[in-house]
């Protein structure tokens, strides 16, 4: 057997075990996930990431809060040295929590998304080298997703984009903040456990988001592929990172919250379609006015 073909161990920990067992999945994903979550790319999976315009990250920073970030650049500026390889010619902003958290040896979540055609594909993995034009990545685990919630749009590079406005740091939302989420159909949210990170996609009907009257967000959890990633990282680590894009004017709003997780009740119920809620408590807000110079076709 070609070596690259093997399956993988089991790659779930205790949180998505947990999780699996309690949607009495747990047999059924350890089979699932030893076939589909791969210690390399596949070619295709190669050939897709060299096609996007832009790339979503999960780090943490100095006291292990998870964010979630976006780099962007020209078609090609991700590439695939190798099955076990991803090189990202790109470097995130000085003084952001990626770019502090950018290291060997740093774990790193990246999720390639292509709304007009709705592929996503995951790869999670470390920091295996980075110099001035950006960083390589090595393969740690490597998977698919369905494309079940994505909005279909299609990205266009601006023409001599301005350059973003300086970060605005805060505590808490403001009204402009809560206008973004209120409308929002799109949001990634990054986690960790163990010193390992993941970001991954949610999406649903605008305002799918909501937000409570002590300003708590309430994220419906739909179903998916009971991977139970980002669930699980926050069964056993609460923090989270959320990043929503205002994909009009190129907006990045990025939030740091703890999450709850609400199994059922009222709450759940509020959220047609829902099987779990998450509640996140705002910690911190960064809002990067011209952040990421692409803008998009209107959802469908």
């Amino acid at each position: 057997m070609d070596p690259l073909e093997a399956p993988t161990a089991d790659p779930f920990h205790a949180g998505e075990h947990a999780l699996q067992a309690r949607a009495g999945l747990r047999a059924r994903m350890a089979d699932i996930g030893a076939r589909v979550i791969r210690d390399h790319m596949p070619d295709q999976h190669r050939d897709f990431f060299a096609l996007l315009p832009f790339l979503l990250v999960g780090s943490v920073d100095g006291q292990g809060q998870p964010w979630a970030s976006v780099l962007h650049g020209a078609p090609g500026f991700v590439q695939s040295p190798d099955p076990r390889r991803l090189r990202i010619a790109a470097r995130p902003p000085a003084g952001s929590a990626l770019a502090a958290h950018l290291r060997a040896g740093a774990s790193l979540g990246l999720l390639g998304l292509q709304p007009h055609t709705r592929r996503r594909n995951r790869m999670n993995g470390r920091v295996a080298a980075l110099d001035d034009d950006g960083f390589e990545v090595a393969v740690e685990h490597s998977f698919g997703n369905c494309p079940k919630y994505i909005r279909v749009r299609e990205a266009r590079a601006l023409d001599g984009a301005a350059l973003p406005v300086a970060p605005e740091a805060g505590p808490a939302l403001d009204d402009e903040a809560r206008a973004l989420i209120a409308d929002a159909d799109t949001l990634f949210i990054a986690s960790a456990h163990a010193g390992q990170v993941d970001v991954s996609h949610r999406g649903g009907a605008p305002g799918f988001v909501r937000i409570d009257e002590e300003a708590r967000l309430l994220l419906p959890d739909y179903a998916g592929n009971f991977f139970f990633n980002t669930l699980g990282n926050l069964l056993l680590e609460p923090r989270a990172g959320l990043l929503f894009i205002d994909f009009e004017r190129g907006d990045l709003l990025q939030l740091s919250a703890t999450a709850e997780l609400i199994w059922d009740g009222p709450l759940v119920e509020a959220h047609p379609g829902a099987l779990r809620l998450l509640r996140l408590s705002v910690t911190g807000m960064v809002r990067t006015r011209g952040g990421l110079p692409l803008r998009w076709s209107a959802g469908e």
